[in-house]
């Protein structure tokens, strides 16, 4: 008879015959008694009044009982701390019991109560077995030193466990290894600055070689912690790699992701052009092939990967397009993953291909589906552009066909292929304005209404067209009308004799009927703007408009590095850090690719080596955007209600400021009192231990005073953010002046700003008479940090020279000078009776730069040569070097 009998009973009176049971001589009826309890434990009963009966079916040499009992204790050792004290002594001599089994069943259990009362006194034990002559107890102690420092960490550390544990990575059997390493793992997540694991090319050694024969879940432990390893040089990582490969060949899936984490991962420290990298490419290709052959869910897990590593690296599976073609039976989810990676594979030598999947896709059943087809062939249109015109005739063929959701996406992706390709494809307008009465919903009428006002001049009747949207304004979507406010607008500008009457009524509902702060922002914006100066109006709102990117929705690169670094887990199918998703007081520490360790040669730079193993790879900067979200999201503080007032002036003005690190610049007017409604900002930026400031002096020279003050700093090339609010307690009375100084940091968001040292900062205050005053000041600055990199790794057309001249100082001088700015010299040396200086500087937001100066004594000018991946910063580079050579 099976077990399932006791969970069948549902007597009265069931725990008074319990505990006699529990108490009966012999040994069957005890263990009878002791499965009942499970089965009612296990069902949501509370049997927790049978402890002291359950603990003392404890001495028995029945391992199946001694399961049982266990099992219950670990259920309700928390809530019955003091009973479980007496289970202790058990434990002690269980650990010490002849049969193996039961001493890692009495350790595991050890870990699993997690009452502080018990594991002072667990101690000895787990030593003991930590140290036991058995793998399969060595290897349950590992794994409980983990979760004891869980409950308890001083203790852990205190008692030495932590050297027993990276004693365990050198032992002979290779499961005690893998859990070694996954116990060591777990804790350093909560000591993310803690070197545990000790890494070195010794312990890698025992680790590759535990490898081969663990079970599989210990070969995924060992491959993460092989991935947080970084080699010292590209030889160590190929000879990694060569051991780790073969794992991509195993049956389980997540072995071969993390197989994949790891070679991704050392692919950095590869030279491009060696013959193993591109070996080890095509090797990587056919595993990933594989995992799409497995069961739906596994499938998506691989896509989402596989979705990443595209990004990364496209040449891997840029030859197997074919497999991520959508078969009949997958699943939508799936379907929409293998769609995506289609188009980050396409490319002009199989776009035929792939626009004839496309097409057949939009013939489908499932909308979701569809819809997603239509965009993918707008997004072929401006990724391949010899296919453009192919795209634009297929989506034709479809607006064709009247299928209302159809029609709506093809002219969603049609504005975007007019941004791509201007004045290219306008012929099919005609076309598209046939179908603008089906048109119902948001994203289309505003891709409709957005082409009507771009190419109002070539529509004969683009006023009716739009006047037509303008007749339910009220009850069109935010996107709807902010869209259809702008394409009017342009059509004024462009044919303002036969609209000044339509403008003016759409300005009408956008600034007087609206309740939407955005509307009537913008309703206001060019209201002025077309009643003050229409010239700048038409500059403004007619200006040429930025080409869109071939890929809008790539991943950005630096968070696109970290995921690589956690493929085969939740965040790589997330697609987000695991900071974002992970809820816990541990912080978590943040992953990144390492950094290739190639020399420079040593005929033109010999850069000796340093302490930048561990530094993080170039930033790309993303490109300038709208600002306009920036300038309206200012934060005033915590006042919950802000009085109604009229629109605020904005001023807009340039103040060059050239930061050399530690160096202390005199205040400069940034921002005039006549701009700014009285109030005046004069300002420097500095460095102090470290920290940079921005030191600034408020004046008020208007008539009343000046109360809640406030500050924004807007995207910029560097990520720098103010740390803290604005330090004005009191109100700035008429005439009086208040210094502050703003501590600044370089976590910011990131985006290229033009020029690169632009950055944006908005000010606020309030006024005696309640009137909120907004001003938008630019400064410009340049700030730096210390980096090695490789001179030959970057490009020689990257490399910029300078003449610094009238500069009468030494080598030793200038370097000197330098090093108090953080520009710190690599290595110095002397060819033909030059001074050769070779330095390195790392920008805030990642860049990095390699300089060469040449000093010929007697000669006061100077060769300064630059060397980046991002050469529009060398300009600044040279006017800080300008500045701080001659200050």
């Amino acid at each position: 008879m099976t077990d399932s009998k006791y969970f069948t009973t549902n007597k009265k009176g069931e725990i008074f015959e319990l505990k006699a049971e529990l108490n009966n001589e012999k040994k069957e009826k005890r263990k009878e008694a002791v499965k009942k309890v499970i089965a009612a434990m296990t069902v949501g009963k509370d049997v927790s009044s049978l402890f002291p009966d359950v603990v003392n079916c404890m001495q028995t040499d029945n391992l199946e009982l001694k399961k049982l009992v266990y099992l219950y204790l670990m259920n309700y050792a928390k809530n019955q701390p003091d009973m479980a004290i007496m289970a202790v002594n058990s434990f002690v001599k269980d650990c010490e019991d002849p049969n193996p089994l039961i001493r890692a069943l009495a350790v595991r259990t050890m870990g699993c109560i997690r009452v502080d009362k018990i594991t002072e006194y667990l101690c000895e034990p787990l030593r003991k077995c930590l140290k036991d002559e058995d793998p399969y107890v060595r290897k349950t102690a590992a794994v409980c030193v983990a979760k004891l420092h869980d409950i308890n960490a001083q203790m852990v550390e205190d008692q030495g466990f932590l050297d027993s544990l990276r004693d365990l990575i050198a032992d002979s059997n290779p499961m005690v290894v893998a859990n070694a390493v996954a116990a060591l793992s777990e804790i350093s997540e909560s000591h993310p600055n803690s070197n545990l694991l000790d890494l070195n090319p010794q312990n890698i050694n025992k680790l590759l070689t535990a490898l081969n024969e663990c079970t599989e879940w210990g070969q995924i432990f060992i491959l993460d912690c092989l991935s947080n390893y970084n080699p010292k040089d590209e030889r160590e990582a190929q000879s990694i790699c060569e051991r780790v490969t073969p794992r991509l060949s195993h049956a389980n899936s997540a072995v071969v992701l993390s197989a994949v984490k790891v070679l991704m991962k050392f692919l950095e420290l590869l030279p491009k052009d060696s013959d193993y990298y591109n070996t080890l490419l095509k090797k990587l290709s056919p595993p990933l092939v594989t995992l799409l052959s497995g069961e739906p869910e596994v499938q998506y897990v691989a896509l989402r990967n596989i979705n990443l590593i595209v990004q990364k690296r496209p040449e891997i599976l840029k030859q197997e397009i074919k497999v991520f073609f959508v078969k009949y039976n997958d699943p939508i989810y799936v379907k929409l993953e293998k769609l995506d990676i289609m188009i980050r594979l396409a490319s002009q030598a199989n776009i035929a291909q792939v626009l004839a999947e496309l097409k057949e896709y939009a013939t489908e059943v499932d909308v979701d589906f569809v819809r997603k087809a239509v965009r993918a062939i707008g997004r072929c249109a401006i990724k391949v552009e010899q296919s453009a015109e192919r795209c634009v005739s297929t989506l034709l063929d479809l607006i064709q066909t009247k299928v209302n959701y159809v029609v709506q996406e093809a002219i969603v992706v049609i504005r975007d292929i007019f941004r791509k390709y201007p004045n290219k494809y306008e012929s099919i307008i005609a076309t598209l304005c046939e179908n603008l009465d089906s048109l119902d919903e948001p994203d289309a009428r505003a891709a409709m209404i957005w082409i009507v006002g771009e190419y109002a001049e070539r529509i004969d009747n683009a006023d009716e067209l739009l006047e037509s949207f303008l007749e339910g304004f009220h009850d069109e979507s935010t996107q709807v009308q902010l869209t259809l406010l702008t394409a009017i607008v342009k059509l004024f500008l462009k044919k303002p004799s036969e609209t000044q009457e339509l403008v003016q009524q759409v300005l009408s509902l956008a600034t007087q009927d609206s309740d939407n702060p955005d509307l009537r922002d913008r309703g206001y914006i060019y209201w002025r703007l077309l009643s003050t100066d229409p010239v700048t109006a038409k500059e403004v709102v007619l200006s040429e408009k930025p080409l869109i990117s071939e890929e809008t929705d790539l991943i950005e690169p630096t968070l696109l590095d970290e995921l690589i670094c956690h493929i085969g887990s939740l965040a790589s199918v997330y697609h987000k850090p695991p900071n974002a998703f992970v809820e816990g007081s541990h912080g978590i520490h943040r992953k990144h690719l390492p950094v290739q360790h190639s020399s420079i040669d040593t005929g033109e730079s010999p850069v000796s080596s340093g302490p930048a193993a561990n530094i993080e790879q170039t930033h790309v900067i993303p490109s300038q955007g709208d600002l306009l979200g920036d300038l309206l999201n200012l934060d005033l503080g915590p006042r919950s209600t802000c009085p109604r007032c009229p629109p605020c002036r904005w001023g807009l003005w340039t103040l060059t400021v050239l930061i050399a690190c530690n160096s202390v610049l005199l205040l400069q007017v940034w921002l005039p009192a006549v701009k700014a409604k009285g109030l005046e900002i004069s300002g420097t930026f500095t460095r102090r231990q470290g920290q940079m400031y921005m030191d600034m002096t408020f004046t008020n020279k208007a008539l009343q005073h000046m109360t809640d003050f406030a500050v924004q700093f807007n995207k910029n090339s560097f990520g720098v953010i103010p740390t803290s609010p604005l330090p004005v307690h009191t109100p700035l009375m008429p005439n009086q002046n208040i210094e502050l100084s703003l501590p600044l940091n370089t976590i910011g968001p990131v985006m290229k700003m033009d020029p690169l040292n632009n950055l944006q900062v908005h000010t606020a205050h309030e006024t005696k008479s309640k009137a909120v005053i907004l001003t938008f000041f630019p400064i410009y600055f340049s700030e730096r940090q210390v980096f090695l990199a490789t001179w030959k790794d970057i490009p020689n057309e990257n490399e910029l020279q300078y003449q610094i001249k009238e500069c009468h100082l030494n080598a030793d001088t200038v370097s000197g000078k330098l090093q108090n700015s953080n520009i710190y010299t690599i290595a110095k040396r002397n060819v033909e009776g030059q001074d050769m200086l070779y330095q390195s500087l790392k920008l805030t937001n990642g860049i990095w730069i390699l300089a060469e100066l040449r000093i010929q004594p007697g000669n006061p000018n100077y060769t300064l040569s630059l060397k980046c991946r991002a050469p529009e910063v060398s300009q600044y580079i040279y006017q800080t070097y300008d500045s701080i050579l001659k200050t």
